[in-house]
């Protein structure tokens, strides 16, 4: 995988690299629903949409409520959406200690890890990623988005003690990951992105760096992504924490966040998953692309277009289409 990314940095020509699974309940003619809850599905998903694209690497669902189901979060799911989770399920600290790290294979997560080796088995021609929330995602998730920003100052033991679980079992089943043959797994920290950078420091950047230090090598990367509008004033820390690459939403100046970037770390983004993926034309998702790629890639080989965030499972399949021809008539133009 050191030499994957090295070819990445060398290439001219880049392929893209889009979080781009769910819509592949459509390439299936089934739901969301039936997705999520079958691990044949999935692998069978990740296979027709590699065959359809010509991307840089397959990305597995990009769930962000499998590891709080885990935990014993309450999921709402719905046939054409994106599971999430309601409610928190830790309210003080006492709750925090008592709060149970489960074993990987606990509610979904086995499904999961299966689909992965299933995919694995069957898409040969590119790397396949994982992924899984980031700590500090998680530890929100159990308790209460909102609560966790006003915790950080009032409560912030009984956050540690949250995150501490949070990162003993992210760093399990990134590894049961690991075992399955994935190359990497692609790690979600959208609510990091609300931080400021003091607490960033304190409350994410040391557990996700925990994780990556347990499962990343020359065989298995760790891709860091955040979409938070707070990310310009976080790469410091965010950089500290050693990723392999780093992959950030549409909240963000692209073009500012390459140019504070080291030209050796590679870094992807941020075409707007909802509005040109989900809601644009054929013609916006062309000129969003070319407009992008001629502002990023002259001056910066580090860069690699992609999704801001993942894909909706609904978006149009004509858009997704001119999102790849784009890219290649951007390269074949160069």
């Amino acid at each position: 995988m050191r030499a994957w990314l090295d070819s990445q940095l060398r290439s001219k020509v880049k392929r893209a690299m889009p979080v781009l699974s769910f819509p592949a309940v459509q390439l299936m003619g089934i739901s969301v629903r039936e997705l999520i809850s079958d691990s044949d599905a999935q692998a069978r998903g990740m296979k027709l949409v590699a065959d359809r694209i010509d991307s840089a690497a397959s990305v597995s669902l990009m769930d962000l409520s499998v590891e709080a189901e885990c935990f014993g979060s309450t999921i709402r799911v719905s046939d054409d959406e994106v599971p999430t989770v309601v409610g928190a399920v830790v309210h003080d600290e006492d709750e925090a200690r008592a709060l149970e790290v489960p074993k990987v294979g606990a509610a979904r997560s086995g499904l999961y890890v299966d689909a992965m080796r299933k995919a694995v088995g069957l898409i040969s021609d590119r790397p396949v990623f994982a992924g899984v929330i980031g700590p500090f995602s998680l530890a929100a998730r159990l308790l209460d988005v909102t609560e966790i920003m006003v915790d950080c100052y009032d409560e912030p033991d009984m956050v540690h003690i949250v995150l501490d679980k949070a990162a003993q079992f992210l760093t399990e089943y990134c590894l049961a990951y690991k075992a399955t043959g994935a190359n990497g797994v692609v790690v979600a920290e959208p609510v990091a992105g609300l931080l400021s950078p003091s607490l960033a420091e304190e409350f994410a950047a040391p557990y996700i760096n925990r994780i990556i230090d347990a499962v990343q090598d020359d065989e298995f990367i760790v891709i860091y992504h955040n979409c938070g509008n707070a990310v310009p004033n976080l790469l410091d820390t965010i950089y500290s924490i050693g990723a392999s690459a780093y992959h950030f939403g549409n909240a963000v100046d692209m073009a500012d966040i390459l140019s504070r970037t080291p030209d050796d770390i590679i870094v992807m983004g941020n075409i707007d998953p909802a509005g040109e993926f989900r809601q644009g034309t054929p013609e916006s998702m062309r000129k969003a692309v070319l407009e992008l790629l001629e502002k990023c890639a002259p001056a910066h080989p580090n860069f690699i277009i992609s999704s801001g965030c993942d894909i909706p499972p609904l978006s149009k399949w004509e858009n997704i289409d001119a999102f790849f021809a784009a890219v290649r008539e951007y390269y074949g133009s160069c």
